[in-house]
C-alpha cells in the first residue's frame, strides 16, 4: 500500500521537503513564507507539524498566510510601488489586520497605513473604520468615500460623544490627520466651536451560549433501519466521522448537520440555519486569538430592532452587524444564538476517572 502521509519518502514530496528547507533557513521574504506554509497545509501538514519542522509557531503561520493573501490583493489593487516594496519585506502583522476588507479597500488601507506609518493597533482601527463606513448606502454629509475620510468620520462621530475635552481634542486631531477632502476637514473643525454631545448608546450584548455538559452535546449516529435486517444491511452503513469542536457530521451529498440542545430560542425559530466562523468575524469582540464559533441565524426574522445583531450582504459575502438606527441594507436574518465549544481543560485527564476523583 502506498504511503501518502506528509512525512513519507515518496519522490512526489521532493517539493514539500524543499519548502520545509527554505522555511527552516528563512530563505526569501515573509510573503513567500506565507505561500509556502499554505502549500504545506494543503499537502497534509498541520500547524504543529510545520512548527516542529521549521520553527514557525502556529499563530505566526496564520499571520503570514493571511498577510500574504492580502499582499496579493495589493498587487492587483493598484498601490504605489513604494507601498508594495515596503510590504514585500515587512508588515505582515499590518496586512493581517486588513483581511476582512475587500480587495479595493485593502489596497487603499495599506496605502494609508504606509503613508501614516501606522502600528498594528492603528491599522486595526482604520480597517474597522473603513469596513463600517462601507456599509452606508448614502455617504454621511461632508465625507467622501476615500478611506482617509472614513477614518475621519469615525473620529468625528466618536468625538461628538465625549464631554472630556482631552479625549475630544485627541479625536479631533486624529480626524484632521486623516481627512482627505476640504469638506471632511470642515466637518471636524466645526467640533472646535460646537461642543454639543451626542450620547452614545451601548451596543447590545451578543447572545453567547456554551456547551457545559456531555448531555448537551449528543452524538449523531447512522440508522441502519428497522428489524428484520440482514448482515449486509449492517455492512452497508458507512462510517460516520464527526468533526470537532461541534461534532458536525457530513453525509452523502455534502449536506451536513450539527446537533444542538433544545433551547427555547431554537425551538421557537421559524427558519434557523447554521454558519461556522471564528470569533474575530463578530463585531464588538476583544482582540483575543480567534476561537471557533457556531452562529445560528433565523432567516425568517428580518425586521430591524436595536437590540439584535443581523446578517447582511457585504460585497457578496455574509457579514454580521448591529445597527443603532434602522438599517438601510436588506437584512438577511437575525442572530439568535452564538455557541462556543465545550471547554475541556485536559482531554487526557478526563479519560481517567480516578485522576479526576483525586
Amino acid at each position: 500500500m502506498t504511503d501518502l502521509s506528509p512525512n513519507s519518502q515518496n519522490p512526489a514530496n521532493d517539493d514539500t521537503q524543499e519548502l520545509l528547507r527554505k522555511l527552516r533557513q528563512k530563505q526569501g521574504n515573509w510573503v513567500e513564507w506565507g505561500m509556502a506554509i499554505a502549500s504545506l497545509q494543503k499537502s497534509g501538514y498541520n500547524p504543529q507539524q510545520i512548527f516542529e519542522e521549521t520553527g514557525f509557531e502556529p499563530i505566526q503561520q496564520n499571520q503570514v498566510i493571511v498577510g500574504s493573501q492580502v499582499y496579493g490583493s495589493l498587487e492587483n489593487g493598484g498601490v504605489s510601488e513604494a507601498t508594495r516594496s515596503h510590504y514585500a519585506t515587512r508588515g505582515s502583522d499590518i496586512l493581517y489586520e486588513l483581511r476582512l476588507l475587500t480587495q479595493e479597500e485593502r489596497a487603499a488601507a495599506a496605502e494609508l497605513a504606509f503613508v501614516h506609518k501606522l502600528d498594528v493597533d492603528e491599522a486595526r482601527d482604520i480597517a474597522k473604520a473603513i469596513k463600517d463606513f462601507s456599509r452606508f448606502r448614502n455617504l454621511p454629509e461632508g465625507f467622501s468615500n476615500h478611506p482617509g475620510d472614513a477614518v475621519a468620520y469615525q473620529s468625528w462621530k466618536l468625538a461628538r460623544q465625549y464631554t472630556d475635552l482631552q479625549e475630544r481634542s485627541r479625536l479631533i486631531a486624529k480626524g484632521l490627520r486623516f481627512a482627505q477632502t476640504p469638506e471632511a476637514r470642515k466637518q471636524i473643525e466645526q467640533l472646535l466651536v460646537d461642543f454639543t454631545v451626542v450620547s452614545k448608546r451601548p451596543a447590545p450584548i451578543l447572545p453567547f451560549y456554551r456547551f457545559e455538559s456531555d448531555e448537551e452535546l449528543p452524538r449523531i449516529l447512522p440508522v441502519v433501519g428497522e428489524l428484520p435486517l440482514t448482515p449486509k444491511d449492517l455492512q452497508n452503513v458507512p462510517l460516520v466521522e464527526d468533526i470537532q469542536p461541534f461534532r458536525l457530521v457530513k453525509f452523502a451529498g455534502e449536506q451536513a448537520w450539527v446537533p444542538l440542545p433544545g433551547w427555547q430560542v431554537l425551538l421557537s425559530a421559524e427558519d434557523p440555519v447554521v454558519v461556522l466562523c471564528n470569533s474575530d468575524r463578530l463585531p464588538n469582540q476583544p482582540t483575543n486569538p480567534p476561537k471557533p464559533l457556531l452562529v445560528v441565524i433565523d432567516r425568517a426574522q428580518r425586521q430591524w430592532d436595536d437590540s439584535s445583531y443581523f446578517v447582511v450582504n457585504n460585497d457578496g459575502e455574509l457579514d454580521f452587524q448591529w445597527f443603532e438606527t434602522e438599517a438601510e441594507l436588506p437584512l438577511l436574518g437575525k442572530i439568535i444564538v452564538i455557541v462556543r465549544p465545550k471547554k475541556i481543560f485536559d482531554e487526557e485527564i478526563t479519560k481517567d476517572a480516578w485522576q479526576i476523583d483525586e
